[in-house]
């Protein structure tokens, strides 16, 4: 939905992942291998899936022994399972005790400098560390506070991304410098009956700095709700529009920040100054300086727990720093020009060839999925799955993973009386959705699968329900 100057972005609020559960039929019995081809068929060929593509692969985690295939060779639209694979390169090239680095460094004439290096984890705590440890040092005047955003280089914006997506929080551009993960944060509570929802920032500081178009309103017990938020383009505007019920829970909605360099800088000043320390300027460098006397600096969580997130929560912007990350430790110098996305998906098919994954088995244009540019096979998916398992990082990866009906994306899904022991990274885009990972079957071997629908013109629900179906059909899998 989109309507001159404003981008909308989408926030349903409908528990459809419960309603999932509900649709599932239960059913209950062992299946032997042999048979299992025949049921899934029955429901991938069901006559509201008639006109969607389907791409299955199944097969024992110990070996290539195919189960099930369908189309599994073939190209498909990933959604986020395209996270399966950025995760898997991070975690080989960069090792599961990597840091980020983000650092103050001390110039001429008074001048700091903080040099980011796009750790996605920084907050206000973040912050104040780093200025708690420019106090420590004696630091009481800054001249300058210069923000080195250099470290990236490129588009923060992908330009593939629709723009509805790209306005979103979980769109945000992606940089050195970045705070809050680059976007900002609304609460809309419910109020009484007929009276728009009241929209409140997280950081009040951000309320004179933005106006609000409120088109919400506060509806009855039995009506629907959903949030749409956008930003506008050609003013710090936020606009609300959408539903929540008397009664219910405030609700967050993001937006993406319009400049997230100077957004950071902007916060970094104030933390400085929180502790005492006056700022005469703040400006965003445009070129990157080699400085050697380091004041301050932070971490950001080891690549375990940025892999964790990336996949658990199924975050994009994580995802895409862990991209650009492979980018610059190619060991190579880039080109003045050379944008580190590009060296990263580049850097991304040499990790995981050389792990062992078809390189002509995928084709990806960003490292989160929400390009629909992305093209993956159920081959190559399995293939990753495989051969991380049984790879240093195998626990740390599958760790990293939604378990279902615990955790992450798959907290609300395969909530059933018969336990399903599964690891899986899901995947949405309108018209697609994905699931590929492991599960334990109790009378059968550990099994590695990808599932992937496209072109569907169902409710997400419904796709989700039929996936969730075949993943239960293995479940009932045994040797027989």
């Amino acid at each position: 939905m989109s309507i001159p100057g404003i981008v909308i972005g989408l926030l349903t609020l409908l528990g459809t992942a419960s309603a999932v559960v509900a649709q599932i039929p239960a059913v209950s019995g062992n299946i032997c291998a042999v048979d299992l081809g025949a049921k899934i068929d029955a429901i991938a060929n069901r006559a509201e899936f008639s006109r969607s593509r389907w791409g299955i692969l199944i097969q024992p985690l110990s070996s290539t022994t195919t189960l099930y295939s369908r189309d599994a060779q073939k190209y498909f639209i990933p959604a986020s399972n395209v996270k399966l694979l950025t995760t898997a390169a991070a975690l080989q090239k960069l090792g599961a005790n990597f840091r980020i680095e983000t650092s103050v460094y001390s110039g001429e004439n008074g001048n700091l400098y903080i040099t980011g290096r796009g750790d996605p984890s920084i907050a206000e705590a973040q912050l104040q560390d780093l200025a708690q440890q420019l106090k420590r040092r004696g630091i009481s005047q800054v001249n300058a506070l210069i923000g080195d955003d250099s470290y990236f280089q490129g588009n923060a914006v992908h330009p593939n991304w629709e723009w509805e997506d790209a306005q979103a929080g979980y769109g945000a551009p992606i940089n050195s410098l970045m705070f809050n993960q680059n976007a900002i944060e609304l609460i809309l509570s419910p109020q009484a009956i007929g009276q728009p929802l009241k929209v409140t920032f997280a950081q009040p500081k951000l309320t004179n700095q933005w106006q609000i178009e409120n088109k919400s309103v506060t509806v009855g017990q039995n009506e629907s709700e959903f949030i749409e938020v956008g930003r506008d383009f050609r003013q710090p505007m936020v606009q609300v529009r959408g539903q929540l019920r008397v009664g219910a829970e405030s609700e967050s909605a993001y937006v993406a920040v319009v400049n997230p360099a100077h957004h950071f800088l902007q916060q970094f000043q104030q933390a400085v100054e929180a502790e005492g320390i006056a700022v005469k300027q703040a400006l965003v460098a445009s070129n990157y300086r080699n400085l050697t006397q380091k004041l301050a600096t932070i971490e950001s969580p080891p690549m375990a727990e940025l892999v964790k997130e990336t996949n658990r929560e199924s975050n994009n912007v994580y995802a895409e720093v862990l991209l650009r990350l492979l980018g610059k430790v190619t060991g190579k110098m880039p080109g003045p020009q050379e944008d580190t996305m590009e060296v990263g998906l580049k850097e991304l098919k040499t990790t995981l060839t050389q792990l062992g994954v078809n390189p002509q088995s995928y084709v990806l244009v960003d490292g989160s999925g929400l390009s629909r540019h992305n093209l993956i096979s159920p081959e190559a998916l399995v293939q990753t799955l495989r051969l991380m398992a049984n790879s240093p990082s195998g626990s740390v990866y599958r760790a990293s993973l939604p378990v279902a009906g615990e955790s992450g994306t798959l907290k609300n899904r395969f909530n059933t009386p018969n336990r399903v022991i599964l690891q899986a990274k899901t995947g949405t885009l309108s018209g697609v959705a994905a699931l590929s990972g492991y599960v334990e079957v109790p009378n059968y071997e550990p099994l590695v699968f990808s599932i992937m629908v496209n072109q569907s013109d169902q409710s997400a629900a419904q796709v989700r329900s039929a996936i969730d179906e075949i993943v239960l059909l293995l479940n009932r899998l045994s040797r027989c």
